[in-house]
């Protein structure tokens, strides 16, 4: 089921591990997703937000994601 502060999350969250471990969910490349989704996403909380990532990817969405990263104060 979605749930809408999944979106905050995928804005915020950012890969823990790989090729792309630092980058925040909604900036990971389209192939990388694609990747999980032929190789298997990772189980868990993660594994969700790496597939809405992808649906949000695939169906041109990242704009709505993109106001919801959370600016951080140096």
């Amino acid at each position: 089921m979605f749930k809408p502060d999944n979106l905050v999350k995928i804005a915020n969250n950012k890969m823990p591990f790989g090729k792309y471990q630092g980058r925040r969910l909604i900036e990971l490349p389209e192939n990388y997703l694609l990747w999980f989704s032929n190789a298997g996403f990772p189980q868990g909380q993660l594994g969700v937000l790496l597939q809405l990532t992808l649906e949000i990817k695939v169906n041109g969405l990242e704009k709505l994601v993109y106001p919801l990263i959370e600016k951080t104060a140096k």
